[in-house]
């Protein structure tokens, strides 16, 4: 089963979510958690910091990290395992270094999280109840 990890930047009640490529195959034109592939030999950290690197040009400080969540997505036979992360403390001000990805990026608030704001319900409630409860700090630059 293809693995996957997907981390919710958020500071001050914001979350930054990117805007999928129209052209993408699983999930085209969907606002949604940046993150990919967890490559053999990589923990879900090592793949999120990675990850969040290459789409956004960030470096998280993975002690901040903590899980939100594991489902299961995709239909049956192409089954994916994606693992949900927030990440609280970085450095670096985010931006789209993987065009090819998404076409746009934005801090989205509780109130403006677009519908629907990640391609799976589960991660979004996990999210949604992770930013009411802490609704994080200034990340470092």
């Amino acid at each position: 089963m293809h693995k996957v990890v997907v981390g919710a930047l958020v500071s001050e009640g914001r979350v930054l979510l990117v805007h999928r490529s129209p052209k993408k195959r699983a999930y085209p034109n969907l606002w949604d958690l940046p993150g990919g592939g967890i490559e053999a030999g990589e923990s879900e950290l090592g793949a999120l910091a990675r990850e969040l690197h290459e789409e956004l040009g960030v470096r998280i400080a993975t002690d901040s990290a903590s899980h939100l969540c594991r489902v299961t997505v995709g239909p049956a036979d192409e089954a994916a395992l994606l693992s949900a992360w927030l990440v609280r403390d970085w450095q670096g001000r985010p931006s789209n270094t993987a065009p090819e990805e998404h076409d746009d990026v934005g801090w989205f608030g509780l109130e403006e999280l677009p519908c629907p704001a990640t391609a799976h319900d589960l991660v979004r409630t996990a999210l949604v109840e992770a930013i009411r409860s802490h609704p994080g700090r200034s990340p470092t630059r």
